[in-house]
């Protein structure tokens, strides 16, 4: 029986034009290669099995190859290329930091760092997963990073750059490795099934590629088991059996279903895929990915953001015909509220149903919306209409005056072009049944200006404090009125500690100043001084009160601290403690 190697090792890339998907990379190595521009450390970084030690085996080899070709790339024949490829190079050193992550071990490779390759021109150390090395070992290798040998190179591969110290960062060049794109997934792995004589079509290759998420040898491990699983022969629906995916079709028929607004078809297709055995959480996320890509196919400029085939994307670009883009939005934050509450829920089935009668009703939602809508504006052209005809007749009830004084200037808050004696030679009718609507479509025309408006309330205050008769007052008089207003009208607080603590001061002239201690009471009393103001008219019977705030300078008391300062205080009140002082020859311990 022939041994089996896997795929990931079988076509792992011997050579720069090899590496998938990293081409920038590879170029800038290739070229530092060429200009004999090497740096003595360098730092792979990128997710898991995008090529990251790939490169750097590739580079190690092609550095001490003695016959590069003109492309840069290693001629596989010299004697170091040979060795490398049989696995017995003394030259390049893989090291596992997961493995050897103590400061022994660091200071072990810095010794093996001293020695000089025995064949080529550099002895390359390629450290992978360096993160995992600690704290210790590495301050241990900081010195030998920055100052190696001038035949020494280290090439360090991490996945989780944000774990590297920052003065590991600082001595190395970085390249940062991406996600291998679906496209170039496929087209690797077709080159791949065609070196291994297996059929297979786009859609299946898509899904794998889809499948690994951005990593090749992910790829590659899942198409070796695909083809355990179904031989030399692979279509759609075997890859999607085997890797439990589901197939594109439910969500083309759910969506549709949505928009017909079916609830009942939604619930059944759902029941199905459960029966089928798949989760629902990942239902809800597959659901949310389908339109999102159906929101991406409605525009020919983001049709490329698909990474599906091509017969699927016009799949996808005539259901986003179909699909209104204010019903995508909709349902893209429906699913994301079911996506967010999943876990919490305590029914995770009732919770999926829900969302999809919710997204089953969007559509008949926006059409109710919009006849109720029409309605609205009908209703509000036929009341414009009646406002246009209707009589202006004035029914306000005259309200019984507060003050005497109020009495000469009602004729001045009457409305203007109304005759009050039309209204008072108007016979009353008799009671009869009401028509609410009628009514209220009338009162809406026909009210009156409400006497709770602004402008009539501010010309109350004018009239109610014009005429009374100016009423002398002191500041004792005016500071108790102010901690009365704070009483009265319930205000917080900090009110009450800035009027408690202020005072008042009528100068010459009669200007009332009303003193505070500090910026943050002036800046309390300022906010309700006109609501003071008023009050103190009212209250003092003086409509020509008002009143400036000012903050006093209070002295401050100095603290007394040290033991000197103390008895110098009370010397001062008793001259005699200084004479007990100097005949005793007393002092401060």
């Amino acid at each position: 029986m022939e041994n089996f190697i896997v795929s990931a090792r079988k076509y792992r890339p011997s050579s720069f034009q090899t590496v998938v998907g990293q081409q920038s990379i590879t170029v800038t190595l290739k070229n530092a290669i060429k200009n004999a521009h090497l740096a003595h450390a360098y730092l792979f970084c990128g997710p898991r099995g995008v090529g990251k030690t790939s490169c750097a085996r590739i580079f190690a080899k092609t550095i001490n190859c003695s016959n590069v070709s003109s492309d840069f790339e290693a001629c596989n024949t010299c004697e170091s290329c040979l060795a490398f490829n049989e696995n017995r190079s003394y030259n390049i050193h893989e090291l596992d930091a997961a493995s050897n992550n103590s400061v022994d071990d660091i200071r072990t490779l810095i010794d093996q760092v001293r020695i000089p390759p025995q064949i080529g021109k550099y002895s390359v150390y390629i450290i992978d997963e360096v993160h995992m090395l600690s704290q210790s070992a590495f301050n241990a290798f900081l010195k030998t990073l920055e100052e190696p040998p001038a035949h020494a190179i280290f090439v360090l591969a991490t996945t989780e750059k944000h774990k590297i110290i920052p003065t590991i960062l600082s001595r190395c060049q970085i390249f940062d490795f991406s996600r291998i794109k679906v496209a170039d997934a496929v087209n690797h792995l077709a080159h791949i099934a065609q070196e291994e004589g297996i059929t297979i079509n786009e859609e299946a290759l898509n899904v794998i590629a889809q499948k690994a998420d951005g990593a090749m040898r992910d790829a590659l491990s899942i198409f070796d088991q695909i083809v355990s699983f179904s031989g030399k022969n692979i279509n759609f629906e075997n890859v999607i059996q085997n890797l439990n995916v589901l197939d594109y079709d439910y969500y083309f028929k759910m969506v549709d279903a949505f928009l017909q607004g079916k609830v009942t078809d939604v619930l059944i297709l759902f029941n199905e895929i459960v029966e089928k055995g798949f989760d629902g959480h990942h239902f809800v996320a597959g659901l949310s990915s389908h339109i999102r890509d159906i929101l991406v196919g409605k525009d020919v400029a983001t049709l490329q953001l698909l990474e599906v085939s091509d017969s699927v994307k016009e799949k996808y670009t005539e259901q986003a015909k179909k699909c209104e883009v204010d019903f995508l939005y909709d349902a893209l934050g429906i699913l994301n509220e079911c996506d967010i509450h999943y876990k919490s829920s305590q029914n995770h089935r009732l919770l999926i149903e829900l969302t999809l009668i919710q997204l089953s009703q969007i559509i008949e939602s926006k059409k109710k919306g919009a006849s109720l809508k029409k309605n609205f504006r009908r209703l509000l052209k036929i009341r414009v209409e009646g406002r246009a005809s209707a009589p202006k007749v004035a029914g306000a009830k005259d309200k019984a005056p507060v003050h005497p004084q109020q009495e000469a200037q009602k004729p001045a808050q009457t409305h203007s072009g109304q005759s009050q004696q039309k209204v008072s030679t108007t016979s009353s009718p008799s009671p009869t049944s009401i028509s609410i609507k009628a009514a209220m479509s009338r009162g809406i025309v026909n009210r009156p200006a409400s006497s709770s408006s602004p402008e009539i309330k501010s010309k109350e205050s004018e009239a109610k404090y014009t005429n009374v008769q100016n009423q002398a007052y002191t500041s004792e008089s005016v500071v108790e009125k102010l901690k009365e207003y704070t009483i009265v009208r319930k205000k917080s607080d900090r009110i009450r500690l800035a009027i408690a603590n202020c005072e008042a001061e009528i100068r010459t002239g009669g200007q009332l100043v009303v003193k505070v201690s500090n910026q943050i009471q002036e800046d309390d009393i300022a906010a309700v001084k006109n609501e003071m103001v008023n009050y103190l008219k009212r209250e003092l019977q003086n409509s020509t009160i008002d009143f400036i705030i000012e903050i006093t300078q209070t002295e401050t008391k100095k603290r007394l601290y040290t033991d000197t300062d103390k008895f110098k205080y009370l010397c001062q009140k008793n001259p005699l403690l200084e004479q007990l002082k100097q005949k005793f020859s007393l002092d401060f311990e």
